[in-house]
């Protein structure tokens, strides 16, 4: 008997091709290779690091994670050196590690997003593409994200260009219906949109009475088991509208079943965030479990898996 061949997991984001449609989260697995002390980083698709802006900045003040039933709430306030100096010194172990990168970045102001990618011209061809995060609810601007906007997420979309690379647009799952924006998204040459960011939430300990997080009232942001369903919803809902649009899913995956089911909604690639601190392996971990998934499946690849719900649905 002729054994079957195993099944391809490569997929596409945009004009980005990857081995494997499994990457880290930014903000869960650090600036560099930590990663890399359990796993080899050149199996998962990419290393997707956490945001910079142009100039260093110091984040919020402690204590800024909390453990939740489901998940966690985090107010780290996207802590980063710079995108100069991650350039000089932590983008290289990655490189020699073999990783495929996805570099991060956000600003307070278009102005900042514009000085932000205008570093990135040069990067080297490791760094596969930019990830425009206009969507953290972890600063002092958590109210009015510019992914909380049509027009605020074309105007900084549209000022990352000089990055010289394929964007995506990461954003938040805090709106009414987020399919407009993401369109609006890749109407201002974003090539693809990543949903979702964390779920806005708040912690209290009822023992003091106090804020458990050092941003105090401002909260954090929920991630984690507890908002997958969100993610499912939202990558679901954005490929019913605009099937044209590539989608990352992100939210809750720590398993391989997690994964597919991101797929199978719409997402042509995953992240693994949260899992991640739990198990470092996790990204590798979710990775194997869904190419025994895929091989299982009727689905040859897993770009014949992407959105299949809907073809489903379609045919009932």
């Amino acid at each position: 008997m002729t054994a079957s061949p195993p099944p391809d997991l490569s997929t596409r984001v945009g004009s980005v091709v990857l081995p494997s449609p499994v990457m880290t989260a930014s903000g869960t697995a650090g600036h560099s290779n930590e990663l890399g002390a359990f796993f080899d980083l050149s199996k998962l698709g990419a290393v997707v690091v956490k945001s910079l802006s142009a100039e260093a900045w110091d984040g919020n003040p402690a204590l800024r994670v909390h453990e939740t039933a489901a998940g966690m709430i985090n107010s780290v306030g996207l802590q980063g050196p710079g995108v100069e100096a991650w350039l000089a010194h932590d983008l290289p172990p990655l490189v020699a590690a073999g990783a495929r990168v996805v570099v991060s970045i956000w600003g307070r102001s278009v102005a900042d997003y514009e000085a932000a990618a205008r570093l990135l011209a040069d990067a080297p061809a490791a760094v596969v593409a930019v990830e425009v995060n206009l969507s953290c609810p972890n600063t002092e601007a958590a109210r009015d994200l510019f992914a909380h906007s049509e027009s605020a997420t074309a105007d900084a979309t549209a000022a990352t260009a000089a990055c010289g690379r394929p964007r995506w647009a990461k954003l938040s799952p805090n709106v009414t219906d987020v399919a407009p924006i993401a369109a609006a998204a890749v109407a201002a040459g974003a090539e693809a949109v990543t949903l979702v960011n964390t779920v806005m939430g708040l912690a209290v300990d009822p023992a003091s009475g106090r804020y458990r997080l050092g941003s105090g009232s401002r909260g954090g942001g929920l991630s984690g088991p507890a908002i997958h369903p969100i993610a499912v919803r939202a990558v679901h809902d954005v490929h019913a509208a605009h099937p044209e649009i590539p989608i990352v899913g992100v939210g809750g995956v720590a398993t391989g079943a997690d994964a597919a089911e991101l797929i199978l909604v719409g997402a042509s690639a995953v992240q693994v965030g949260t899992a991640t601190f739990a198990d470092p392996r996790a990204p590798l971990t979710v990775a194997e479990q869904l190419g025994r998934w895929l091989a299982g499946s009727p689905h040859p690849s897993v770009e014949s898996a992407v959105g299949a719900v809907h073809r489903s649905e379609e045919e009932q």
